[in-house]
């Protein structure tokens, strides 16, 4: 029976992606006539099969070879790009992640679909290894696992601080509120 309920979980995982893909898809075709003349911070979703941390690097395993992106007011469009359009984004420019790190929420689902939370900034650019995503990173918020099964990473706007309305920024307002609520 345990082995059912788990098959069950990671389908609805896999569920819930290709829901959240849809919806953004749905998002980008209504509003990308109001995107042609404002410019967009996006933020990305990378997600994974699994990922391996060794102190200083984030590896996630069979990385997606699409990575979602999405921008905020005054945009409002959604849409994905491919690894490479990627890549050629965060390394080079002034945006690039080595002049302007972003930070990152990190979801980590284990293997008694247990959801490990942590914040990490991005700290030099990300390295492409077979359909793996290397990522040197610093650990802000939580504990980074050695290993985890699926992950998903929400990346703020290049360059952008841990604002309140960040992805980050929300995972933390949303653990300080969990602590508060418990003392």
């Amino acid at each position: 029976m345990h082995k059912a309920r788990r098959q069950i979980s990671k389908l609805e995982v896999k569920l819930m992606k290709s829901i959240l893909v849809i919806a953004l898809l749905l998002a980008a075709l209504t509003l990308s006539a109001h995107a042609d003349d404002e410019a967009c911070d996006m933020l990305f979703v990378q997600d994974a099969k699994a990922m391996v941390f060794d102190g200083s690097r984030l590896t996630l395993k069979e990385a997606n070879p699409n990575i979602i992106f999405f921008c905020d007011r005054p945009v409002r469009t959604a849409g994905h790009m491919t690894r490479d359009a990627f890549m050629k984004l965060v390394t080079e420019g002034e945006n690039s992640f080595a002049d302007n790190p972003p930070n990152a929420a990190v979801s980590i689902v284990g293997a008694k679909d247990e959801v490990t939370e942590v914040v990490v900034t991005l700290s030099k650019r990300p390295l492409v290894s077979g359909n793996d995503m290397v990522f040197p990173i610093k650990v802000i918020d939580g504990e980074l696992p050695n290993a985890g099964e699926t992950v998903i990473m929400f990346i703020d706007p290049i360059g952008r601080p841990m604002s309140p309305t960040s992805a980050a920024g929300v995972h933390r307002r949303h653990r300080r509120r969990a602590v508060r609520h418990l003392n």
